[in-house]
């Protein structure tokens, strides 16, 4: 039986979505009696965000279906510092144009997975360069920074850390916690906001904003973190062996982001459907329970239900297409990574380079040497083999999970 009375911390908790809380009753009692406004910021450091961004969008997503309203923040103005949590090095600067660029792409993302619109519990997307650009320094100092002592900055894991592996850290990124907390209370006193959320990495920034609102508006928030995600095998969730699994189409095909988590392990099945699904919690018990063979049927229902919410019905349907074509079939699937060439033949090297399966020669030749490529489910036995094209496509293979086709054209 829950602990908690209101639909929202039930539903987070029944998802496992909770790792701490600042004032779990408070918030219980607040989200019972008001819609509640909620916000988690993200850095527009890239046209896209990958699935270690996930479980952060889906919690925006829970938020709203349990009738509240969901505060997109994106970090237009401390993108142009750089959150120095778990980093060991400073983050490039980008101009203004590239994280407006960046911005626009991120918000097809949040599109698919919120409704936005002018309603109570309808999404918004706010920029924080709007009122951090503002800010005068002498402003800055005299009204925030009185409320922030250098001893307890120095004790957060993000100064911390950096300063133990005796890593630089710039003035620029140690006032980064200050801008996040001003953000709290920023929007606090502007849009009503009552909550923030994020991963368990940001629990610090968090509480820096709450008590920044309490002693600058007095308003009283509340904070909610997301355990720390990571895989069965206990690696970082959200890479791959090829890199980060973008969440946008451009970023990584359809297949590859769908392959991702027919891939996920045995134990995380579970979990995932839970965190990354709208599927009811009886059928994921069902599927839960599946074992052997069977356990493939519930990691198809994962890639279908993740890949139709990123990426559409359309994009999972295709690659779970492609993926019956390539394993059950023997064929080739319509949605697998293509090299095309005007050649009539074509190394393996450049081949497995031009599919994206290798990032270099070098690495296409260890691939090669480990005995990790085929060509038409043939292993190739050494690094000089080429390929004859005609009119037929020709599959080459990375591993047991990575295809894709080379076509004359």
């Amino acid at each position: 039986m829950s602990t908690y009375a209101s639909s929202l911390l039930r539903l987070l908790e029944e998802r496992g979505y909770i790792h701490q809380t600042t004032d779990a009753a408070g918030l219980d009692a607040l989200a019972q009696r008001q819609v509640v406004p909620g916000y988690i910021g993200f850095d527009a450091t890239a046209p896209s965000l990958h699935v270690g961004s996930l479980v952060q969008i889906m919690l925006l997503r829970r938020l709203q279906q349990a009738g509240h309203k969901p505060v997109v923040l994106m970090g237009g103005g401390t993108t142009r510092i750089g959150d120095p949590t778990g980093r060991d090095e400073s983050r490039k600067m980008l101009n203004d144009a590239t994280i407006e660029a960046n911005i626009a792409s991120i918000r097809t993302i949040f599109e698919r997975f919120l409704t936005f619109g002018d309603g109570p519990t309808d999404a918004i997307m706010v920029n924080n360069h709007d009122w951090l650009g503002k800010l005068g320094y002498i402003q800055l100092l005299q009204e925030v920074g009185t409320h922030f002592t250098i001893n307890r900055m120095l004790t957060f894991d993000s100064v911390r850390l950096r300063l133990d592996r005796e890593q630089p850290m710039t003035f620029l990124e140690f006032n980064y916690m200050i801008l996040q907390g001003y953000d709290f209370r920023h929007l606090a006193s502007t849009q009503g906001v009552r909550l923030q959320m994020g991963g368990s990495d940001q629990w610090g920034n968090i509480v820096n904003g709450i008590e920044l609102s309490r002693r600058m508006e007095g308003i009283e928030v509340f904070g909610v973190t997301t355990p720390l995600l990571t895989t069965a095998d206990g690696s970082k969730m959200g890479k791959s062996a090829a890199g980060a699994v973008w969440l946008n189409e451009d970023a990584l095909p359809g297949y590859d982001f769908w392959q991702y988590w027919r891939n996920v392990d045995d134990r995380d099945v579970g979990r995932f459907l839970r965190l990354f699904t709208d599927l009811p919690l009886g059928e994921i018990a069902r599927i839960e329970a599946l074992e052997g063979n069977e356990i493939n049927a519930a990691k198809i229902a994962l890639a279908n239900a993740v890949t139709t919410l990123c990426r559409g019905e359309d994009a999972a349907r295709a690659a779970e297409a492609t993926a019956t074509a390539t394993f059950s079939a023997g064929g080739l699937g319509a949605d697998l990574p293509v090299f095309i060439t005007v050649e009539a033949e074509v190394g393996i090297i450049d081949a497995l380079v031009g599919l994206g399966f290798a990032a270099s020669r070098g690495e296409a030749k260890r691939l090669i040497a480990g005995g990790g490529a085929r060509v038409d489910g043939e292993p190739v036995t050494g690094e000089a083999h080429t390929i004859a094209l005609g009119d037929a496509d020709i599959r080459v293979s990375s591993g047991k999970k990575k295809h894709g086709i080379v076509r004359r054209g």
